[in-house]
């Protein structure tokens, strides 16, 4: 297969059970509760205020290859998105898909007005952070013992976003 046969698309309540099923495959996902995630379907891509969610996942013949989870907060003082959440089944890894959700985030951030986007990724996650520096990502700080499960640091990086993406 390639990146042509897998399609993006909006999260729906449908896909929860497969959505958490990869977080749980995946060391480094957030591992948010189920909660967290129906709320993001639930809430139609608004969260408090001026903040909206939205969940993407990637399927194919196989059923749902990742998910991606951004978040967008827009007001007068601030135009800020945020790349929250990337998993992609380790089968599926270096095939296209992370950048196809990473891609789609950007374009939904970009198109509620959002003019830089953030992401913070593993220090060790050398996979990730070359995607991410692939989509114009660039290191801007860290944070020190960031995560857990296992313990690790996390790199800040930031993409300026450009109207028309």
């Amino acid at each position: 297969m390639s990146v042509a046969d897998y399609r993006v698309r909006e999260g729906a309540a449908a896909d929860l059970v497969g959505v958490m099923r990869l977080e749980q495959e995946t060391a480094e996902a957030p591992h948010w509760t189920a909660a967290e995630y129906e709320a993001i379907v639930d809430s139609g891509g608004f969260a408090n205020g001026a903040v909206r969610r939205r969940l993407f996942v990637v399927e194919g013949e196989a059923g749902l290859l990742g998910f991606a989870v951004g978040k967008v907060l827009v007001s007068e003082a601030v135009s800020l998105g945020e790349l929250e959440s990337v998993a992609v089944g380790v089968s599926m890894r270096r095939s296209g898909v992370g950048r196809m959700l990473c891609e789609a985030v950007i374009r939904w951030c970009v198109e509620r007005g959002a003019t830089e986007l953030e992401l913070e990724v593993r220090a060790g996650s050398t996979g990730a952070i070359a995607l991410y520096r692939g989509l114009g990502f660039v290191a801007v700080g860290e944070r020190t013992g960031y995560y857990r499960d296992p313990a690790e640091d996390a790199l800040l990086m930031q993409l300026k976003l450009a109207e028309g993406m």
